[in-house]
């Protein structure tokens, strides 16, 4: 958004005693780089967090498209197949168990899992990088949610700081999606210095700390309300959830079907 001539020299104002006119540029560079917040009337934003998986892309035809690798792999590979599917199950249920547990991070989840299929962790680690994080690369970009990169732009242009907080890795997925330039903090549950899934609110409170933000100027954008919505309320940040369903009435909570929406929910000159 370009600012005006008589905006963008504010030294001007001071040779015109005009005092009103100094808190109005005052009131301009405070709102400048933020959008309104959804949930809270006259709230300014100033970050948006997001969630990965399902949020940043659809989650249904990259499962579908890794599902078929997965059953193939019964007739290309049918001694390996079965290890590789109960190792996956396995990750997974492992970190439902931990969500949402203080002091839980990827390596008590690869410990879990490993321990319940019988095979070392080097081994477990193996299969979670190739199938979790390396295969589904390939397929991102097809899958990336509509109005994603409008919505990035949207929010540079506004100068609002973007980051993600997922419970997987994300910077290669990211980078997938052709957006990885967009985001100045990417944040693991499972990393070290963060140590909890969602909905624990450690990860949210971490990437406030990191903005030097409070939990109230910043919006987290998912698409679990169980993890994401719950996460982010107990860290007292509004969220907002993608979703084609219709969530019961919550103040700190708001539903929007796309992120083509939510680009216009955020724009103040759409909103008038």
């Amino acid at each position: 958004m370009l600012a005006s001539p008589t905006v963008r020299n504010p030294a001007t104002f001071a040779t015109t005693g005009d005092t009103s006119v100094l808190e109005q540029f005052a009131e301009f560079g405070a709102s400048d780089a933020s959008v309104p917040n959804p949930l809270t009337p006259g709230g300014r934003i100033r970050g948006v967090l997001f969630d990965v998986d399902g949020t940043l892309y659809r989650q249904r035809p990259l499962r579908r498209l890794m599902a078929l690798e997965l059953g193939a792999l019964a007739f290309t590979q049918p001694l390996r197949a079965p290890a590789v599917w109960r190792a996956l199950s396995a990750y997974r249920k492992a970190q439902e168990a931990l969500r949402g547990r203080d002091e839980a991070d990827s390596a008590q989840q690869l410990r879990i899992a490993a321990a319940q299929v019988g095979m070392t962790q080097d081994r477990v680690a193996a299969i979670v990088d190739e199938w979790m994080i390396g295969r589904p690369l390939k397929y991102m970009s097809r899958c990336r949610a509509h109005g994603l990169v409008d919505l990035l732009d949207f929010l540079k242009a506004r100068r609002v700081r973007v980051g993600i907080l997922s419970d997987y890795p994300a910077q290669k997925k990211l980078d997938a999606l052709g957006v990885g330039q967009y985001f100045s903090l990417v944040l693991c549950g499972g990393d070290p210095d963060v140590g909890a899934f969602k909905p624990s609110p450690r990860g949210f409170l971490a990437a406030c700390e990191a903005w030097q933000l409070a939990p109230a100027d910043v919006l987290y954008v998912g698409d679990r309300v169980d993890a994401d919505a719950a996460g982010a309320q107990a860290a007292r940040m509004p969220a907002v959830i993608v979703t084609g369903a219709k969530l019961p009435a919550d103040n700190d909570v708001l539903a929007v079907p796309s992120l083509e929406r939510l680009r216009h929910v955020l724009d103040d000159n759409h909103s008038r």
